[in-house]
């Protein structure tokens, strides 16, 4: 199910709603909402459902045994090895079985002696990567002492299955929704009602407005790669730099007002990224959810940069690359979060010489930067990326763009590069009703609900992660 679909927002959304208002405790809030978790999942595919509530149970069990255990005892530092194991093993087989029985393949048709190896039809679970981080935060913090593990079986369900950020993100650790999920009962059901619609309506826009025009122009230009021209290719890649921002940040802002609706506080997951002055600043501002974690659960687990300056490249690169592996199973994205492990080192050595230069020099060259690395995302092959930045750099003429309203995706185009690059995201708005914006979240409601209406609904970009 998609929260830009008819089915969501005027069937599920309101039945979730008012059926939860209506329940008088935390006890069945919690039941509830972990119910409308498993609807929402099983909408695709009903038989995941059952590998959620598998690595659900997994991870209560071991917390519950860590209350029972010692810090520093064997049994506890199974209750953290154990669960992890399996976690990250239903990953593996899902998401990167195919990938590894790939790369066998090629390197060994390349080294002249080629290996029969099959392609196995594995179908990737949506929002396994995001619930297998929900599942492994909470044992580890366990762990650290940072949280202490809930008794309540469907208090820890309700946490890993919650609808608004189940499946795309953000990935919300325990303790950043505990006190809210422990005031559950208690919560009114007005006090974030006004921010929850606020919110949820920007988010709309920024998907259905933004994201799928510009859409319109990016996927059959990525399409058709190889008939390119070099504006074509500029007009392609700009667009998907712009798409994948408000597609993703349009999914968060959606899943943070529906948080506020049913009163949980779901924390910022962009930050106006494409404002970033150089690499550090982008990943605190781009998917912060995850950047934390890889900086939490691996960067500074690693050793950070308290080991010398050949240690911090190290666990910079091997962060960035385990980042790039996780986004997909694919060379591309581990090269990309390569790239971005580069671009931080070598931020790193030239750091005072960048930042002495003029913050618009200092911005326009982080996006370009990271306009670069784009390419490598979405490309399919490495083939496919190499020729679009070649295309970018050598004037070639061919396909400028395809059957499209070029002057509606040009103006979607400017508008994205003003909002993203200038004006203000959602947290940085405000979200109390005035007239005004009462007309305005009407307005635009009104103009997203239309193109849903009208158009098929197009799901969101990071689901595939």
């Amino acid at each position: 199910m998609l929260f830009n679909s008819i089915e969501f927002i005027f069937a599920f959304l309101p039945i979730a709603y008012v059926v939860f208002w209506m329940l008088p405790t935390a006890s069945w809030r919690y039941r509830w909402l972990t119910l409308t978790g498993y609807v929402f999942y099983g909408w695709w595919d009903p038989r995941f459902c059952l590998l959620m509530a598998f690595s659900t149970l997994v991870s209560y069990v071991a917390g519950l045994g860590m209350l029972r255990s010692p810090v520093g005892s064997r049994a506890r530092t199974m209750y953290l090895v154990v669960p992890i194991a399996i976690d990250l093993s239903l990953l593996a087989f899902f998401k990167y079985t195919n990938f590894a029985l790939d790369t066998v393949r090629s390197l060994s048709t390349a080294a002249g002696a080629p290996i029969a190896v099959p392609h196995l039809d594995i179908i990737l679970p949506i929002g396994i990567s995001f619930y297998t981080f929900h599942t492994i935060s909470y044992i580890v913090d366990a762990d650290r002492g940072t949280i202490t593990p809930t008794r309540n079986v469907w208090e820890f369900a309700t946490y890993v299955s919650l609808f608004s950020q189940l499946v795309a993100g953000p990935i919300v650790r325990f303790r950043q929704i505990e006190e809210d999920l422990e005031a559950l009962g208690r919560s009114s059901r007005t006090r974030w009602l006004t921010k929850g619609i606020s919110y949820f309506c920007i988010g709309l826009v920024e998907k259905v407005l933004v994201a799928d025009t510009l859409a319109a122009l990016v996927d059959p230009s990525f399409a058709n790669w190889r008939e390119l021209s070099s504006s074509g290719a500029w007009l392609a890649v700009i667009g998907y730099t712009f798409q994948l921002l408000f597609d993703f940040s349009g999914y968060s802002t959606m899943a943070v007002g529906l948080g506020f609706l049913f009163g949980i506080r779901i924390p910022q997951n962009f930050n106006s990224p494409y404002k970033a002055l150089n690499p550090s600043d982008f990943w605190e501002r781009w998917h912060i959810s995850l950047s934390s974690c890889l900086r939490d659960y691996l960067y500074i687990p690693l050793g950070g940069n308290r080991f010398g300056t050949f240690n911090t490249y190290r666990n910079l690169m091997l962060t960035m690359l385990f980042g790039g592996l996780w986004h997909g199973a694919s060379w591309t994205f581990v090269f990309w979060g390569f790239y971005h492990g580069l671009l931080l080192c070598v931020y790193r050595v030239f750091k005072a010489s960048w930042d002495g230069l003029p913050r618009l020099v200092q911005q326009l060259g982080m996006f370009v930067a990271v306009m670069v690395g784009w390419v490598f995302f979405r490309a399919t092959s490495f083939g496919e990326a190499l020729h679009i930045l070649r295309l970018l750099v050598i004037p070639t003429d061919g396909l400028r763009f395809t059957e499209v309203n070029l002057g509606l995706a040009l103006f979607t185009m400017g508008m994205a590069a003003w909002w993203s690059m200038a004006g203000p995201n959602a947290f940085e708005m405000q979200h109390e009703w005035t007239w005004r914006r009462r007309l305005g979240l009407a307005a635009a409601f009104g103009a997203g609900l239309a193109m849903i209406v009208t158009a098929r609904p197009s799901p969101f970009l990071y689901f595939q992660f």
